[in-house]
């Protein structure tokens, strides 16, 4: 039986497989998976990672993810309230950074591993390490040193600091986060994470104007990617398109796994990566809560169409929202499998 990380090493260097891999980012369905609220679901690293190990046996993907929600690195650094939304998936409530001397007064922790809001992701990591290490790519998400502080300050806030300074205190916070995303990082690889998502929505023109990427943006993920090495890293966008970076940022950092936002055009990303990596073709999530059968298996035909010529392609998912009918989900992913099959696409060259 083939694995979840032998079709992923396949994609990855352009050898034969079975089918293209199939990464699909459940997280807070976990919680339903399991019959708990979320708040008790994200308690404890047992729920999570049970309820990881669950779904991908249900649905048969090639993915499982050690991630709780993108509040906990805000956690990490002082956050003491997170909302628990019964529609929604959790948010930062309280926000470390309130003004400008709680940035001087913010620390980043000398071992991330030793905190206590880490402690459960320890565990969930070691869990999915022991059943399915080496099987499936465990995959964490971290965010980008840029994108960090809009976790702690509100994003308008830091739009605001970003643009218009002060710069001093702008460039110290940023080097804090810089300093807080190294150690955060290099926790994950050492807890066991094969791919990390590398979150950053101002890696993308469509968040920026490309002036300011080249000036400030790229800076800090050359600063960033240089100081923990490329392996495993995975460069995203957080859904915003971003194929008019990838070949200044493939030449300033080597990263070589891209996963597109599904605004981008996975056939123009193809042709900008041109064989050096490893391309990532992303379905809309949110139309999935609404669309037909039809809609999704045609929309999947037609991104797997684009994608598999020559190989080197992965179809994948966002962060997928709680509303999608689970039949939805399910009508996705084998279309996936079917219209995914290098076996299909032999027959129907």
């Amino acid at each position: 039986m083939i694995t979840g990380m032998q079709r992923l090493l396949a994609a990855s260097d352009g050898s034969a497989s079975d089918r293209i891999p199939v990464f699909c980012n459940l997280s807070d369905q976990g919680a339903k998976e399991l019959g708990l609220s979320l708040e008790e679901y994200y308690s404890r690293g047992e729920h999570v990672a049970e309820a990881q190990l669950r779904m991908r046996e249900k649905y048969g993907y090639d993915n499982l993810w050690s991630l709780f929600y993108v509040g906990k690195e805000a956690e990490l650094l002082g956050c003491r309230k997170i909302l628990f939304a019964p529609d929604g998936p959790p948010n930062v409530e309280d926000f470390v950074i309130k003004s400008n001397d709680d940035i001087h007064r913010l620390e980043v922790p000398a071992d991330v591993t030793a905190h206590p809001a880490f402690q459960e992701q320890l565990k969930c990591l070691r869990i999915l390490r022991a059943e399915a290490g080496g099987k499936y790519p465990i995959c964490a998400y971290v965010t980008a040193s840029m994108a960090l502080p809009a976790l702690l300050m509100s994003m308008d806030k830091w739009m605001n600091l970003l643009f218009l300074g002060p710069a001093d205190v702008r460039d110290e916070l940023l080097h804090k986060c810089h300093d807080f995303f190294v150690k955060e990082l290099n926790a994950y690889r050492q807890a066991g994470a094969d791919v990390i998502l590398y979150s950053n929505p101002f890696g993308s023109t469509s968040i920026v104007p490309m002036k300011y990427f080249m000036e400030h943006s790229l800076p800090w993920i050359e600063k960033d990617i240089h100081a923990v090495g490329t392996q495993g890293i995975v460069y995203y966008g957080g859904m915003a398109a971003f194929n008019p970076v990838i070949d200044i940022v493939f030449e300033r950092t080597g990263i070589e796994t891209y996963y597109l936002s599904p605004l981008d055009k996975i056939t123009e990303g193809k042709r900008i990566i041109a064989g050096r990596g490893l391309t990532c073709g992303v379905i809309n999530d949110i139309a999935l809560i609404d669309w037909s059968k039809e809609q999704i298996r045609h929309e999947v035909k037609r991104m797997v169409e684009d994608g598999m010529p020559g190989g080197k392609f992965l179809f994948g998912t966002g962060l997928m929202p709680c509303y999608i009918p689970e039949e939805n989900i399910r009508t996705m992913l084998e279309a996936a499998y079917t219209f995914g099959s290098y076996e299909r696409e032999r027959t129907h060259a």
